[in-house]
């Protein structure tokens, strides 16, 4: 993982030759590094992009358990005996895969999955702890998505979906749960430093 917070980049350089040095133009080194105000700049506009996806996903799943109207009306909540996935997977489904998920849309099994998911990769998001999990799944969800409603409306292959997807991996690389998130505590826990798969 890298850690932009921590990360110290080193040049190496290559001692030439007097006569060869004064031939030659200085090139600037190419290699990928932040420091400084950049860096500061970075961290923060990464933890706010985790929120604001946190956000995304906590949303989808308050908006589907309680029917708040926005996606969900409140008649087809999931306390109301609604199920989050008939809509979508039942309806909306289009593509190769469209048999296979309107065949398990409305499965309570299917329902109470996806809205553990929603709710998990929400609230590890937002508190950012758990980011590779967060990453993880939320990057398969997203991606499962991206397969129901193949091809997209609006482009040959690309949707939101896999951008969502790419987004949420980057910012497990790159520790976006340490600023403003609880990623350091977290990872300082006992069972954390014992499975590091969680951090």
């Amino acid at each position: 993982m890298v850690d932009i917070a921590n990360e110290s980049h080193r040049s190496t350089t290559t001692k030439l030759p007097e006569r060869a040095a004064r031939h030659q133009a200085a090139t600037p080194d190419t290699t990928f590094s932040v420091t400084g105000g950049t860096a500061t700049a970075t961290r923060y506009l990464l933890a706010g992009i985790r929120i604001a996806l946190g956000w995304v996903f906590l949303w989808a799943f308050l908006d589907k358990l309680f029917g708040l109207g926005r996606s969900t009306p409140a008649a087809n909540a999931w306390l109301e005996g609604g199920s989050p996935t008939a809509g979508f997977l039942g309806k909306a489904a289009t593509g190769p895969f469209s048999g296979m998920y309107h065949a398990i849309a409305g499965n309570a099994f299917v329902d109470m999955l996806f809205m553990t998911a929603l709710l998990g990769i929400g609230v590890a998001l937002l508190l950012g702890i758990g980011m590779r999990i967060a990453a993880a799944s939320g990057a398969l969800l997203t991606v499962l998505m991206w397969t129901a409603v193949l091809p997209p409306a609006t482009n040959p292959f690309m949707d939101d979906h896999l951008v969502y997807a790419a987004v949420l991996v980057l910012l497990a690389l790159l520790g976006a749960g340490t600023t403003w998130g609880l990623g350091r505590r977290w990872a300082a826990t006992p069972l954390v430093r014992r499975n590091t798969w969680l951090t």
